[in-house]
């Protein structure tokens, strides 16, 4: 599986987005984590689809995966299609027809993702496994930057691995370069990481460091 590095836009510096991104773009990671929050689902608002129109614009070939942490997340699917969206994540908690709205993320031309709580049982997501183009293990409770790794979340990884063998397994949530380590080698290939990558001096040293640490 390819390893694939993704910071996250949580984290940045608010005042120089644009900058910012740049740096996310110039450290040789695959993607830019973008998380959204609607105070509701989670208890956090950060932004919506102007800033996924900005990262399109301010690098638009860096690949942009957009984490819908919202209750209703089908109501959006459209705006952030149209924003520059090239993944869309979805919750399986989340209060409307999954099936129907991966298969709309499709429809859209973009590639489709289910997002699993650290309190769900990973058997929630059986049902999508064949629906989907990956999934994301929360080993943090979503809603806020800088938590601590919940460790146990990774035997929901390796869980996956074993049902969807070729299937793209992403953690999101206190990632650093030790716990990496601990998920890739529970079965992730997929590492998105906020705090500890955007308050790194020189970031692409950090995301070189991480990709060889996740494949030795």
């Amino acid at each position: 599986m390819k390893t694939e590095i993704l910071p996250s836009l949580l984290a940045a510096d608010f005042g120089r987005l644009a900058d910012e991104i740049r740096r996310a773009e110039a450290s040789g990671a695959e993607a830019l984590h973008l998380d959204i929050m609607d105070a509701h689902f989670v208890p956090n608002l950060s932004f919506g689809p102007d800033v996924v129109a900005l990262a399109a614009r301010t690098a638009p070939g860096f690949y942009r995966n957009v984490h819908l942490m919202m209750s209703r997340p089908d109501l959006y699917l459209e705006p952030f299609a149209k924003a520059g969206a090239q993944t869309i994540q979805i919750h399986v908690e989340a209060d409307c027809d999954i099936h129907a709205a991966l298969k709309r993320i499709r429809v859209l031309g973009l590639k489709n993702a289910i997002v699993i709580n650290p309190e769900t049982p990973v058997t929630h997501l059986i049902p999508y496994l064949n629906e989907i183009d990956e999934a994301l293990v929360m080993t943090v409770h979503p809603g806020y930057g800088g938590q601590k790794f919940i460790g146990e979340c990774l035997e929901k990884v390796t869980a996956l691995r074993r049902m969807h063998p070729e299937l793209d397994v992403m953690v999101d949530g206190g990632v650093n370069a030790e716990t990496a380590v601990q998920a890739a080698r529970a079965g992730a290939n997929q590492f998105v990481a906020g705090s500890y990558l955007f308050r790194q001096a020189d970031m692409k040293a950090a995301v070189d460091a991480m990709r060889a640490e996740v494949a030795a």
